[in-house]
């Protein structure tokens, strides 16, 4: 079996960021603020759209047995979307909910996320290029104002899977992150991209320190990391992405395999790389897995992590 942990679905891009409101104009295209024209897929269809049935189609082509779903403010909010997509094919796609925590009806989000929708996973994208520390500059997760959502989360047993953006930016809350955790000891929570590594290992001991600081959270606490968009993260751009690899091994060694799952971040991923890359990349050339390991990474984990938060992943 192969699980997806990062993947994501929508039938327009209608969103806003930092840069102003995202919206689909066609050819892969976006308009995204002051930004202007964003080339954010490849150019193969007139739509700027990534319906469920499109990431179906590239999962079964590559041999990709299951998906979850995650959301942000770039794409837009597409709760009722994720669930009709898990409601139609629920052995193979996990649903996360979208809920600003800013928003005045953040807890009637969540509510209907997790009673309405039956989602067992709330995806928090924090970005300040592209999520909610972009909307809400001063947006902390352990203010007291979100203490409710961590309250819920660990009641409920949900995964809360976090996108914590680059290093040194407001939104590179370890500490907060490590206060959460030990108020709520049983809370699990997937932070995304490996934690944004820097691209170069060495270059900035700071940058180095404080990325190591956040993979650490896993040796103490119920924290997982999934391997989305690294080939962005590196010196080396190229297949089969040395960089890549290199961060991955550095993180094993670290924090070990159960900690790590595979993702892709597509379709976002798929102006840079194919989606056979993306697998690749671990599934062949990460020769410092063992079989065990890479099947943990790979599947193992993300069943453990998602499948036990009130999924079908088994």
């Amino acid at each position: 079996m192969i699980i997806d942990a990062h993947a994501h679905i929508f039938r327009e891009v209608k969103g806003q960021t930092i840069s102003g409101p995202t919206r689909s104009i066609g050819y892969g295209r976006i308009r995204r603020g002051n930004r202007g024209e964003v080339q954010l897929l490849p150019p193969l269809c007139e739509h700027t759209t990534f319906p469920p049935e499109v990431l179906l189609a590239y999962m079964d082509w590559v041999g990709v047995d299951k998906a979850v779903l995650l959301q942000g403010p770039l794409y837009g909010e597409a709760n009722a979307l994720v669930s009709e997509a898990v409601t139609r094919w629920p052995d193979r796609f996990i649903g996360a909910g979208y809920v600003d925590p800013r928003a005045k009806d953040a807890r009637t989000m969540f509510h209907v996320c997790v009673d309405d929708y039956g989602f067992g996973v709330i995806k928090l994208e924090l970005s300040e290029d592209a999520g909610l520390v972009g909307l809400h500059p001063d947006l902390r997760l352990d203010e007291p104002e979100m203490a409710w959502l961590w309250e819920e989360a660990e009641r409920r047993k949900l995964v809360v899977t976090l996108d914590l953006g680059s290093i040194g930016t407001k939104s590179y809350q370890t500490d907060a992150v490590r206060m959460i955790l030990v108020r709520h000891p049983s809370l699990r929570i997937v932070i995304a991209h490996l934690g944004h590594p820097p691209a170069d290992q060495g270059e900035d001991e700071s940058l180095t320190r404080l990325w190591h600081d956040q993979l650490l959270l896993a040796r103490d606490h119920q924290v997982w990391f999934d391997l989305a968009a690294l080939p962005l993260y590196g010196l080396d751009p190229d297949y089969p992405y040395a960089a890549a690899r290199e961060h991955i091994r550095l993180a094993v060694d670290m924090i070990g395999a159960d900690r790590l799952m595979w993702g892709t971040d597509v379709p976002g991923l798929l102006s840079h790389a194919t989606y056979q890359q993306l697998l690749d990349f671990v599934a062949r050339h990460c020769d410092f897995l063992s079989q065990e390991d890479l099947e943990k990474v790979l599947s193992v984990n993300a069943c453990q992590v998602y499948g036990s938060a009130g999924t079908s992943l088994g």
